[in-house]
């Protein structure tokens, strides 16, 4: 096996920059474990950015992922797919009758959910109503299109120009929304808990008031649960949560657990929209990666999983909560589910973060001052208590 000096230099010699990596390389993982090429062991409460919702490893989709790779992995979208039907059929279940189309990424899927959105528009609303509008701080993807969704200017800073189209207005801010909308305004595109900026759930009054707003001028609401989606706020999909039916939503992270996936959902009578040649993708939905996400979801609903996430998420919520009576330079928690944010009185977050890292739990800094909590959902209230200690030290 390679050391961890070895595999920093083949990086750098060969990989292009993007990613500020923390010095660790994992090799092996195990539930909500992980260990390192040195053979350190790891509390994961990150679970690959709320990506390993099962944790690593989860024997059900491991079995899946083997059986459908010894019998076929891929022949394209140009023909039929029992693996994706059957998927699509689940997600139907499980949301009520909505309709899936299938890509890669939650960057993708956020891409093809806007691209439904403006041909429903030109069909329903005419060639001029295209604006979407979206929230101050909000995170849609890496794509040209959805940085220019974001709401955020780190994101956007040297892609210029970007593509227009896009209002950003603050979140939970109902005025603001009413006074910016016009006859142009096509739909407006919420995550119901922001996560890349440091976990911010809408307040539910506000998300049924969008609602009828959207209603009452005939615009299209989507919702990105590409984070918050697929059980980790106590639902199976976070608008179940809230009370609200979207006409588009969007899943990805966790839904195959690690095998690359991302789906758009749209209702009936906004998925027809969608005509052959309008989308589509050469690896989206490929037998293999269908096969894992039905072993995903199946494995979910069976194991009760976001009931789960909403008991254990109240506990370990609870479990930070005392933590902040001892510690002055925790300022706030926050969170719905397994979506856990600390937020700091001092920058300290990623110092915080790095020493986690070093007494073994994995954990992410968003910004100087928050840190971010997406421990897998299968999660056990004796690894919540050995994380908030590990915390506790760390802080």
């Amino acid at each position: 096996m390679s050391t961890l000096q070895e595999i920093q230099e083949l990086d750098s010699a060969h990989v292009m920059h993007c990613f500020a990596r923390l010095p660790v390389c994992f090799v092996r993982g195990e539930g909500a474990r992980l260990w390192d090429t040195e053979g350190k062991e790891y509390l994961d409460f990150l679970a690959g950015i709320a990506v390993c919702a099962l944790g690593h490893c989860h024997p059900r989709v491991t079995e899946a992922i083997r059986e459908q790779a010894g019998r076929l992995v891929h022949t394209s979208n140009l023909y039929y797919n029992a693996e994706q039907a059957r998927l699509a059929q689940l997600l139907g279940e499980l949301s009520g009758g909505y309709k899936a189309f299938f890509g890669n990424s939650g960057a993708e899927a956020n891409e093809g959910a806007i691209k439904l959105a403006r041909k429903w528009g030109k069909l329903n609303r005419g060639p001029e109503c295209v604006t979407i509008f979206t929230a101050l701080n909000s995170f849609h993807g890496r794509t040209l299109l959805t940085v220019s969704a974001t709401g955020q200017e780190k994101v956007k800073k040297n892609f210029d120009p970007l593509m227009p189209g896009f209002v950003h207005v603050p979140l939970n801010d109902l005025a603001a929304l009413e006074a910016a909308v016009d006859e142009n305004t096509l739909a407006v595109m919420l995550e119901l808990v922001q996560g890349e900026s440091g976990i911010h759930p809408c307040d539910p009054e506000y998300v049924k008031a969008v609602r009828r707003l959207c209603d009452e001028r005939k615009m299209l609401l989507i919702l990105d649960e590409v984070q918050c989606g697929l059980g980790r706020t106590g639902a199976f999909f976070a608008w179940q949560r809230y009370g609200v039916t979207p006409d588009i939503f969007t899943l990805a992270k966790p839904i195959a657990n690690g095998v690359p996936m991302g789906v758009v959902m749209a209702r009936p009578g906004v998925a027809e929209a969608f005509q052959p040649g309008d989308h589509g993708s050469t690896f989206g939905g490929t037998h293999l990666a269908c096969a894992a996400a039905t072993a995903v979801l199946e494995t979910m609903r069976d194991e009760r999983l976001p009931e789960r996430a909403e008991e254990m998420g109240r506990y370990f919520m609870g479990r930070l909560n005392a933590l902040r009576e001892k510690h002055a330079k925790i300022k706030e928690v926050r969170g719905l589910g397994l979506m856990v944010g600390m937020e700091l009185q001092v920058p300290e977050a990623k110092a915080v973060m790095l020493r986690c890292l070093e007494n073994g739990l994995v954990i992410n800094a968003t910004g100087d001052t928050v840190l971010r909590f997406l421990p897998p959902l299968i999660v056990t209230r004796d690894e919540i208590d050995r994380a908030v200690e590990i915390l506790d030290d760390s802080l």
